[in-house]
Parts: C-alpha cells; structure tokens; sequence
C-alpha cells in the first residue's frame, strides 16, 4: 500500500502530494524536506528504491518532475514503478506530453486524475482508457457548470 506519493522538481519545489496515511502538518514537512533533500542527491545511475526510515522509496524521474512513491516494507517495488509508470502514461495522455506547468496550473486535475486510479492507497483502476473516461466526463460536467453560471450571470440572478 502507498503510504504517500509525491512529484517535486529537480530544484526540490513540491508540485503536488497526496498522503493515504494520517500524518500532522509539521510531520509532513519534515517528511517531505528530508525525502526531496535524500532523492536529489543521488546519482542517476544509482537504483530507484531506497530503505527510508520505515519505508521504502520508489521513484522516478521523468524530464524535470520526480515521482516519488512511500510504500511499506513487504510491497512490491515494481509494482509501485508500474503505479508510477501508468499516473504518468495517464498524465501524458491528457497533457499530451505532460510537463511541470502542466501540473502547477492545472494541479485539480492532477488530483482528480490520481484519485481515479489509486484508493486508499490501493490500485483502484488499471484500465487507463476507463480513467481517461472519468477526466473526460468531468470536464464536461465543468463546461456545462460554467455555461450555466455564465447564462445567469448575464439575465442577472447572480
């Protein structure tokens, strides 16, 4: 089970977290500033996973974004790489070749688009083409939102 996935830059800027275990605020700061500090110091050619306190971390570079996966002991490392691997399939597919201000100026949908594949922490969706189907709708449901606000904005109800 993930524990907590982050993406940070190489300059060490956080773009997006989401954690599945309870943490306080402080403790995920100090979390975070320690495990961005320990995965950007290390070599390129050196392994993707690492013994961390409890943990073990799995993560991957892809162009200047870092993903960055807490799993517990007993997970399997490959897996997490697969999870990794397909958020950023998923990413790619409706940025078309996602970028960091893909994820800083549409961070929601990030979110929205983690939350259709992981639960709890826990693979929810494997089929991307059924997650990409639940993006989709709720860009609809958004334009349809903002059009209707938009035409009570203008006969003057809002």
């Amino acid at each position: 089970m993930l524990q907590f996935m982050l993406l940070f830059s190489r300059q060490g800027k956080l773009r997006l977290q989401k954690w599945y275990t309870p943490h306080l605020e402080k403790q995920k700061k100090k979390i975070t500033r320690e495990l961005i500090a320990t995965v950007l110091t290390r070599k390129p050619k050196m392994c993707n996973f690492l013994e961390w306190r409890d943990y073990k971390i799995v993560y991957k570079r892809y162009a200047s974004l870092y993903f960055c996966c807490a799993i517990e002991e007993n997970d399997n490392e490959l897996l997490t790489l697969e999870i990794i691997h397909r958020y950023v399939e998923l990413l790619d597919k409706y940025f078309g070749s996602v970028c960091e201000l893909d994820i800083i100026f549409n961070f929601e949908k990030a979110y929205f688009m983690l939350d259709e594949l992981m639960l709890g922490g826990e693979i929810q969706e494997t089929s991307k083409k059924n997650v990409l189907k639940a993006i989709q709708a709720q860009d609809l449901l958004s334009e349809e939102l903002e059009a209707t606000r938009n035409a009570l904005e203008e006969m003057g109800f809002l």
